[in-house]
């Protein structure tokens, strides 16, 4: 089900230097249409020291995969990154809506684009990606191997993938995120990112920012 854009409601993040970014949401939709706590934490951890207060972004090619709002893109470019954020394309209108009422802090450096994962060839020969984003991704079975495809196959050596989600324990959720993960580190380095480095407010134990990168050599 796509998100309506004639039937939003607006949830304010507030970055550390106290600008505001205003998210469009959807009462009606599937997962994707409202802001999930991953996407808070892994926004503030953008902000936070150990990523140079967002200071590492800056001139930075950024790729946000699965985002929904793309509230983790937006912020992402406000901090001065040049941001393709994408998602199928059912999600794309929300997104450029948010993208159009956010536009002062980025101007032209965020876009939108469709992506399906394991479907969509996104050309990375022309372009560095330096960051890969996901926000709560790890959600449904039939998708886990098309994900960790694409994320593969678009990690390029200098890539860092950040990946945060919000444990579960219900149904089979316990089993994707082992097997995501299995999947994950058949072909790239995981480690995860430290409670102490991440935001004191917007952080919690069952949120996990993981980080992925090019196995050396």
């Amino acid at each position: 089900m796509s998100a309506p854009i004639d039937k939003t409601f607006i949830r304010e993040y507030e970055r550390n230097d106290e600008k505001v970014l205003k998210i469009h949401q959807s009462a009606i939709g599937d997962v994707g249409c409202v802001v999930w706590d991953a996407a808070l934490v892994l926004c503030k951890y953008l902000e936070s020291g150990d990523f140079g207060c967002g200071a590492k972004l800056k001139g930075k090619t950024v790729l946000e995969l699965g985002a929904g709002t793309g509230v983790v893109g937006l912020v992402a470019g406000s901090l001065g990154a040049h941001v393709t954020i994408t998602d199928l394309p059912e999600f794309l209108p929300l997104i450029n809506l948010n993208i159009k009422e956010n536009n002062e802090l980025f101007g032209d450096d965020v876009k939108a684009e469709t992506l399906i994962w394991g479907q969509t060839e996104y050309n990375t020969k022309d372009e560095n990606i330096d960051y890969i984003l996901l926000a709560d991704c790890i959600y449904y079975e039939e998708s886990l191997e098309p994900l960790v495809n694409t994320i593969v196959k678009l990690c390029q050596q200098h890539t860092t993938i950040l990946c945060c989600y919000e444990q579960r324990d219900t149904g089979n959720k316990p089993q994707l995120e082992r097997r995501f993960f299995e999947l994950v580190r058949e072909s790239l380095k995981v480690e995860e990112i430290s409670l102490d480095n991440q935001d004191p407010l917007y952080s919690s134990p069952d949120i996990h920012i993981m980080k992925f990168t090019k196995q050396p050599g």
